[in-house]
């Protein structure tokens, strides 16, 4: 394990160090691609009894309802996407390809079908956990969408979560100035591809792409 991770992680859902509140409704109202950005950095936190899954968002890729043919909100609302069409701050995961699920922040007023999928966090706290769920090595603990949602325990029942008012939600962490995040185009995606709306920490280790 890196030495720049160790020093900042914990193995036994201990504390990480930080107090902060939830993130307000406010932040995830504004626009989706402002919200994408400034994601990048914050603290994503799943308590479970006494111990707390944390991981620091790293990686996001934005989606803008009727406007991206790349999402689910393309052709207006269903079934299945009727998460993403509430208010802002709600968590929709989905199941895609039969094995495994994402999770994505909704944007944005209720009715505009926008969010943000979390791509990778970077572990910084509850590892034993996350090893126990995902069974992979420290670095392969959550640099994918799919690794995410299995190291932090994220299923179809969680699909609906209001990160203000649940055990999920993200918290304020560090400011990442703009020359330290980067973008470039969605990944496994047909459409809309030419759209950079893939955003990441520069030099981050756990980056999927």
């Amino acid at each position: 394990m890196p030495s720049r991770f160790r020093r900042r992680t914990t193995r036994r859902g201990q504390s990480t160090g930080f107090r902060s509140s939830k993130l307000p409704r406010s932040f995830y109202l504004r626009p989706t691609l402002k919200v994408a950005k400034d994601l990048l950095g914050k603290y994503l936190v799943r308590r479970i009894g006494s111990k707390s899954l944390v991981g620091k968002i790293v990686e996001v890729e934005a989606y803008l309802g009727e406007l991206d043919p790349a999402s689910h909100a393309y052709r207006g609302m269903t079934k299945r996407n009727e998460v993403m069409f509430r208010t802002g701050g709600h968590l929709y995961v989905y199941f895609t390809y039969g094995m495994h699920f994402c999770c994505n922040v909704v944007t944005e007023q209720k009715g505009k079908g926008r969010a943000v999928l979390l791509r990778a966090v970077e572990p910084v706290g509850g590892l034993d956990l996350m090893e126990k769920n995902r069974r992979s090595e420290f670095s392969e603990l959550t640099n994918g969408p799919a690794k995410l949602c299995q190291a932090f325990g994220i299923k179809r029942n969680q699909n609906g979560t209001d990160l203000l008012a649940g055990l999920i939600f993200l918290v304020r962490g560090e400011r990442i100035p703009r020359s330290g995040i980067a973008s470039g185009p969605r990944i496994g995606i047909k459409n809309g591809r030419e759209k950079k709306w893939r955003f990441y920490i520069r030099g981050n280790a756990f980056v999927s792409g």
